[in-house]
C-alpha cells in the first residue's frame, strides 16, 4: 500500500486520515502499526527530505543570498516548498480591517505539513496546564489530567527522539529515566546568559528538542513502544536504524536528509508504509466528510488538485488531522438538512475558542562576545537552552497583572551569515565600508542575541473562525473568515516579556537594540507564531464541547479530530509534542473500539 493516485484507492478503509503532519502522521503510524488499513489524504505534494534537503549549501549559494521573500518568509532554504501565510488560490478573510484584529493563517501544502520546518521544541504540558480553570478561574479545564497523557508523552519522546534533562521544576514535567537523549552543550552566549540570568533569579536550563544527539536504541525501544507486536517491533527497529545522529550540518528548518530531526516524513510515514497497511494520496484537498442517514461518517469528498476532479473515498473511521483551522473548515462545509450548522456542531462550538501562542521579542548586542577566537557553534537547529516559566507563585498570588505565563527562547552564536547580516550591524557601527566593514564583521559576528517569549493565551469569545459568506477558493470551497482579539492578559504578558528581555541583556553587559515597548505594540499578530489550536475543543459535556477526551466527536462516534483543534487551552509549551501524544492516545482508542466492533 504505497503512494497512490485517485484511481488506485481501495473500495473501503478501516481508517481515513486527513493530513500528514504531526497529528496525521502519528495517527496513521499508530493505526497502521496495529494492523488497520489506512488511507492518508494530503492536500499538498509529495515531499521527501532525504532527497530534497540542501544539507550543505551555504546561503551564499542561494538566490538573494538565502534572504526572505513572500513565497519563502523563512528564507530560500526553508523546507516549506508550497505554503505559508499566503497560499495562491487558497485565500482566507478577516472579519475586521483593524490590524490588531487580524489573524495570520499559516498552511504547509506538502507531505509532512509543518513538521518539516518547525522549531522542534518539545515541551510537555504540566498538571496546571490541563486544569487552568481550577487554578485561576479563567478559561476551561481539560476533561483529562496530566497523568492520563504522561504515558503517551513517554512513548512519543522515545519514538521521535527528544533530547533534554529532567530538572524537577514546577509544572515543567520530567521524563522517566531512559526516555530522553543527552542534551548538547550550551554555546558561549547561552552559557553567559545562564550565568547572568541566575543573578536575576531566572533559570536557564537545557531545552527539549526533537533532534537525535545519539542514535536511537533500536534493540530496546521497539519492544517498549509496541509490546506483543513482533511485526511492529521489527519495522520500527529498521526505521530507527535508518536514522543517524545529528552532526550539526545545517539548520533543521531545511529538513534533514539523514533523518536526525523529527519530521513526519522521516519518522512516522516510512515505518507506517513499511507495514503494508498505509496508502497515501497526495494533492487531495479534502472538502467535506460524508455520512449516512443515521449520522454515521462514511468517507471524505476531496478535490484531486492534479486533475481538478472530485473524488470520494470510504472508511469505517474518519480522522481529521488537517490542522485545527482546516479541520474546522471541513466540518463547517459538511452541512446538510441533517447537520445544518456543520458536522459535529450540535453544541455550536465548532470554530470557537481558537488560540495562538503569545509572542514578543527583543534583540541586543553583547560586547563580551566580541572578537572571540574562531570556534564552531553549530548545533541542533536552534537554542540548546531556554527559560521555563518561573513565576507561578507570584502569578497565582495576583502580583503580575496577567494570569498565564511564558517561556523564553533565545538565539546566540555564530550562525550562518545571510544577506541581512551586514544590515544587522549598522545600529552598532553606524555603517562602515571597505576594510573597516571587514574589520567590523569579524569583530561583531556572533555578538547579537535575540530573545523571544512564547506565552499562554486564554480562550475568549472574540477569537473564532467561521465560513466567509461569499468567498471561495480556486476549487469552489468556501473559505474561513477569522475573528480575533487579544485580551489584556496577553498584552500585559507581552509587556512583561519585554522588560524581562531587557533586564537579561543588560545583566550580560549588553545594549538593547530598541527600547522595550508597551505590550499592545510588542505582541505579534494572532497566528504569527504558527501555534494555532482550538476550534473543536474537547470537554465532558456535549452541550459545551465538540469532542470527548478521546478526540471523538460527540455527535458522530466514528469521527475523530486529532490535530490541535480539541485543545482546551494553549499553554506556553509548544503544542506539537502534545498533539502527537494525544493523537497516539486517541489512535489506541480507535483501534480498541474497532476490534470491539463499536465503530
Amino acid at each position: 500500500m504505497p503512494l497512490i493516485t485517485s484511481n488506485k484507492t481501495q473500495p473501503t478503509y478501516d481508517v481515513i486520515v486527513v493530513g500528514s503532519g504531526a497529528a496525521g502522521g502519528q495517527t496513521a503510524y499508530t493505526c497502521a502499526m496495529e494492523g488497520a488499513k489506512v488511507l492518508m489524504l494530503e492536500a499538498g505534494r509529495n515531499y521527501d527530505p532525504v532527497t530534497e534537503t540542501p544539507m550543505f549549501q551555504t546561503n551564499g549559494q542561494a538566490p538573494l543570498r538565502g534572504g526572505n521573500t513572500t513565497d519563502k518568509p523563512f528564507g530560500f532554504h526553508d523546507a516549506t516548498v508550497d505554503g505559508g501565510w499566503s497560499v495562491p488560490g487558497e485565500p482566507y478573510t478577516s472579519a475586521s480591517d483593524d490590524p490588531e484584529r487580524k489573524f495570520w493563517w499559516w498552511r504547509a501544502r506538502m507531505m509532512g505539513g509543518r513538521t518539516n520546518h518547525w522549531g522542534r521544541i518539545s515541551l510537555r504540558n504540566g498538571p496546571y496546564d490541563f486544569k487552568p480553570y481550577s487554578r485561576d478561574g479563567l478559561g476551561f479545564d481539560w476533561p483529562l489530567r496530566y497523568e492520563d497523557v504522561a504515558p503517551y508523552y513517554d512513548k512519543t519522546e522515545m519514538l521521535v527522539g527528544v533530547f533534554g534533562t529532567s530538572p524537577g521544576m514546577e509544572n515543567t514535567p520530567d521524563s522517566p529515566p531512559g526516555v530522553l537523549l543527552p542534551p548538547p552543550k550550551a554555546r558561549a552566549g547561552e552559557m553567559l546568559a545562564q550565568q547572568r540570568a541566575k543573578q536575576l533569579g531566572i533559570p536557564v536550563i537545557p531545552i527539549h528538542r526533537a533532534v537525535l544527539t545519539v542514535q536511537q536504541d533500536a534493540n530496546r525501544l521497539p519492544a517498549i513502544l509496541h509490546p506483543n507486536n513482533p511485526k511492529a517491533q521489527r519495522v520500527l527497529a529498521d526505521a530507527m536504524r535508518s536514522r543517524a545522529a545529528c552532526f550539526w550540518a545545517t539548520p533543521c528548518g531545511r529538513g534533514c536528509s539523514i533523518k536526525a530531526n523529527y519530521q513526519s516524513t522521516t519518522v512516522h510515514i516510512p515505518p507506517a508504509l513499511a507495514t503494508g497497511n498505509l496508502d497515501i494520496l497526495p494533492n487531495a484537498m479534502a472538502r467535506e466528510v460524508t455520512y449516512d442517514g443515521s449520522g454515521k461518517a462514511t468517507g471524505v469528498i476531496y478535490i484531486d488538485k492534479a486533475t481538478g476532479q472530485e473524488g470520494r473515498v470510504q472508511g469505517k473511521v474518519i480522522v481529521l488531522a488537517a490542522s485545527s483551522a482546516e479541520s474546522v473548515r471541513i466540518l463547517l462545509n459538511s452541512k446538510s438538512a441533517q447537520f445544518p450548522n456543520g458536522l459535529a456542531n450540535s453544541s455550536g462550538k465548532v470554530g470557537k475558542y481558537i488560540m495562538d501562542t503569545v509572542g514578543a521579542s527583543l534583540n541586543g548586542h553583547i560586547p563580551a562576545l566580541e572578537d572571540l577566537p574562531l570556534h564552531n557553534e553549530d548545533g541542533a537547529g536552534g537554542a540548546h537552552v531556554y527559560v521555563p516559566w518561573w513565576l507561578y507563585k507570584e502569578q497565582l498570588a495576583g502580583k503580575l497583572g496577567f494570569a498565564r505565563g511564558y517561556h523564553i527562547e533565545f538565539s546566540s552564536g555564530r550562525h550562518m551569515p545571510s544577506a541581512t547580516t551586514a544590515a544587522g550591524m549598522e545600529w552598532i557601527t553606524g555603517g562602515s565600508y571597505g576594510r573597516k566593514f571587514k574589520e567590523d564583521a569579524r569583530r561583531y559576528y556572533g555578538t547579537a542575541m535575540g530573545f523571544a517569549g512564547r506565552g499562554e493565551m486564554i480562550p475568549n469569545d472574540d477569537s473564532y473562525c467561521d465560513l466567509d459568506p461569499k468567498m471561495k477558493d480556486k476549487w469552489g470551497i468556501p473559505v474561513l473568515r477569522f475573528h480575533w482579539k487579544w485580551s489584556a492578559h496577553e498584552t500585559r504578558q507581552a509587556a512583561h516579556m519585554q522588560k524581562t528581555f531587557a533586564a537579561i541583556i543588560e545583566s550580560m553587559g549588553g545594549k538593547v537594540r530598541t527600547p522595550p515597548t508597551e505590550g499592545r505594540k510588542a505582541i505579534e499578530p494572532g497566528g504569527k507564531i504558527i501555534h494555532e489550536v482550538g476550534g473543536t475543543i474537547m470537554g465532558a459535556d456535549p452541550k459545551t464541547s465538540v469532542t470527548n477526551q478521546w478526540c471523538q466527536t460527540w455527535d458522530v462516534k466514528n469521527l475523530f479530530i486529532t490535530d490541535g483543534g480539541p485543545f482546551v487551552s494553549n499553554a506556553d509549551k509548544n503544542p506539537t509534542l502534545t498533539i502527537m501524544a494525544l493523537a497516539w492516545r486517541s489512535s489506541d482508542y480507535i483501534i480498541d473500539q474497532l476490534r470491539k466492533g463499536n465503530l
